[in-house]
């Protein structure tokens, strides 16, 4: 059982959002769709809350209508990314109609951030050549996306 479940809150969007989700990730699924109660004027049968699963964590949306907002990078996804394929496979999907950002951030078509982060950066950031690892640093500065061979041939001073 997972004992903390991110909880985004939308003013409307929430059916369209985790169909959004779902598709992005491979490993995902909606668990659970609730509807509107009746009582509430112009929402009868848009989704009120979701549970869906995306690579094993589950999230809860809510349709909480425009009292609260999604706007900072101060809280994001962290997404460790196997190589570059899929990088680039997730940060495309995102990237539609999305804000990218530097070193591997990008905000989604909903305001929610993201870090699409290869195995790589964390392998050429905490190496053993400290000079490898700050020559990588400075490469992943200048990215947006994480550029694997980039950030490679920076760390071996290739």
């Amino acid at each position: 059982m997972q004992k903390i479940t991110p909880f985004l809150w939308f003013d409307g969007q929430v059916e369209e959002a985790i169909n959004f989700y779902t598709s992005v990730f491979k490993n995902s699924k909606i668990k659970d769709v609730r509807n509107h109660p009746d009582e509430r004027p112009g929402q009868k049968g848009k989704v009120f809350t979701a549970t869906f699963e995306l690579e094993g964590v589950e999230f809860m949306i809510l349709d909480g209508g425009p009292y609260y907002k999604i706007e900072s990078p101060a809280i994001s996804f962290f997404v460790k990314c196997k190589d570059q394929a899929e990088v680039d496979e997730l940060w495309d999907k995102l990237e539609e109609e999305g804000t990218p950002m530097q070193c591997g951030w990008i905000t989604d078509k909903y305001g929610v951030s993201w870090q699409i982060i290869p195995d790589a950066l964390g392998k050429c950031l905490g190496g053993a050549d400290p000079a490898g690892a700050q020559r990588a640093m400075q490469a992943m500065m200048k990215m947006v996306k994480i550029d694997v061979a980039a950030l490679e041939a920076a760390y071996y001073d290739k």
